[in-house]
């Protein structure tokens, strides 16, 4: 897929500024598209937007479909006259780490009111409300009845619910339906008003000409609307729990693997029904986004199963998916479609070929460059142009923190190319992807800062302590988007 030369940041919306206590999609959102703009920046990317659970992990959510309405932004409720301005007390939040539990508390109770002001002027939404309704309820009415239900049973895993609605008899649905229509109500509502706010956001940014690239997890979450609804398409036995679960055997960011718990595929399922729920799933995420990464692209190839009693990815075994076949029904039905492939990881000839085949750009992580010879393909002399390269992603160390543990071999790798130290090298690690061949650079907002391991994002393998980073705006120096701008000038992004 032929794409222009363009550089861009990563940075998920929880960690944007604002009063809020996680970012949002409120007045910051926008503040960052104009700080993109103004630094000649094509590109935000951003982590998956789904409901998520225990851990806050937006790669563990309870639906693929929905958006995680704690990034709603009360202000907006306020100005479109659904909550009292009286209501919105601040609540003093910390400013530099998320604190999910609080926020999400908070927000819901507003979000209470919100429900009951947008019952009582129905009329002014009612068109808009119905068009949405009309477009989405083909996932919307599972996941409505699936929050709602897992509220009524004290957020416990569904395949431990009632057996008649853990497999989803008719009449038991039915019941529910009827029993908790009000619950299931607001969980509309609380779509309806994301997606609002998502779609005028989505618009800013393309007016200003910055595309927003998403990201597609390759497995859903057990505890999922979509492993609920569509058990015959994954691995489960009888009682509707994981006979095989993904993961990656030991790799460079852990000794024994990583072990996801997500249950896999029934690929041979999938097939025979023309790989519908791919299909609605990736035709989704292309009208919320510009572009899309898909997660563990290598699984589309053939993915690590490991069987579900396993306490570790160690022991396993490579099974064959169908991601040729999914393919090619894509092209068929929707083109070509705008997809990175992310092909980290054990990496065969079978994989790069189907990214190659498809003309799927892959990725280059610079982080990764230094620790061999000079044919590593991490290293920049050795990018083709149709990669999306990095610094690193938000699942390594920020460079700083990444160059202050490297060993010396490394380091010594390192020396070969380029001087410095600290911020400085970081720069010059920057401008050495954006002097790339690669058509797209992108780094994450903690690179653009030059913050260290404390401003990591994420730690694979570890369950505590992720996904809670922001920035701040004073933390924005007059040189930051100098450079930005300067370089990007420079090397024709």
């Amino acid at each position: 897929m032929v794409m222009e030369r363009s550089s861009g940041i990563l940075l998920h919306i929880s960690s944007l500024p604002g009063e809020e206590g996680i970012g949002g999609m409120g007045k910051d959102a926008f503040q960052f598209v104009d700080f993109l703009a103004k630094t000649k920046q094509k590109i935000w990317q951003i982590l998956p937007l789904g409901p998520v659970g225990y851990g806050n992990s937006p790669y563990q959510s309870y639906s693929a479909f929905a958006g995680n309405a704690i990034f709603i932004d009360v202000q907006q409720l306020v100005l479109d006259r659904l909550i009292s301005k009286s209501s919105v007390i601040d609540q003093h939040f910390k400013t530099k780490k998320v604190e999910f539990e609080r926020v999400e508390e908070w927000k819901m109770i507003l979000f209470r009111e919100a429900f009951e002001g947008f019952q009582k002027n129905f009329d002014r939404y009612k068109q808009e409300y119905h068009l949405f309704m009309d477009q989405n309820s083909w996932w919307l009415d599972d996941y409505a009845l699936f929050r709602s239900l897992k509220s009524k049973n004290d957020e416990t895993v569904w395949n431990t619910w009632n057996k008649e609605l853990v497999k989803r008899d008719q009449q038991a649905l039915q019941d529910a339906h009827n029993e908790l229509h009000d619950e299931i109500d607001f969980h509309r509502f609380l779509q309806f008003i994301f997606f609002r706010q998502w779609f005028k956001l989505k618009a800013y940014a393309n007016s200003k000409g910055v595309r927003i690239i998403g990201d597609i997890p390759l497995y859903v979450s057990l505890d999922s609307v979509d492993v609920w609804a569509n058990q015959e398409v994954f691995k489960l036995d009888k009682d509707s729990k994981p006979i095989l679960v993904g993961g990656v055997p030991p790799d460079y960011f852990s000794e024994t693997g990583q072990l996801w718990g997500n249950p896999v595929f029934d690929w041979e399922r999938m097939e025979e029904r023309n790989f519908d729920w791919w299909l609605a799933r990736i035709h989704f995420n292309l009208r919320l986004f510009d572009q899309v990464r898909v997660d563990h692209f290598r699984g589309l190839e053939s993915f690590w199963a490991v069987a579900a009693e396993e306490k570790t990815a160690i022991v396993g075994e490579w099974l064959p998916a169908k991601g040729f076949d999914l393919f090619l029904k894509l092209r068929e039905q929707f083109g070509n479609v705008n997809i990175i492939a992310e092909d980290l990881g054990v990496i065969t000839p079978e994989v790069e070929k189907l990214r190659d085949d498809f003309g799927l750009p892959g990725m280059k992580i610079l982080q990764f460059a230094f620790g061999s010879d000079e044919e590593n393909t991490n290293l920049p002399h050795n990018y083709d142009s149709n990669f999306v390269v990095y610094t690193g992603t938000h699942d390594n160390d920020t460079t700083l923190g990444w160059f202050n543990s490297i060993e010396k071999k490394e380091r010594k790798g390192l020396r070969r190319y380029l001087k410095g130290n600290g911020k400085e090298l970081v720069r010059q690690m920057i401008e050495y992807i954006w002097a790339s061949a690669a058509m797209t650079a992108i780094i994450p907002m903690q690179d653009v800062l030059g913050l260290d391991t404390d401003a990591r994002m994420n730690t694979p393998g570890t369950a505590t302590g992720n996904w809670d980073w922001r920035f701040s705006w004073p933390q924005i120096r007059s040189n930051h988007p100098l450079f930005l701008k300067e370089i990007t000038k420079r090397y024709n992004r």
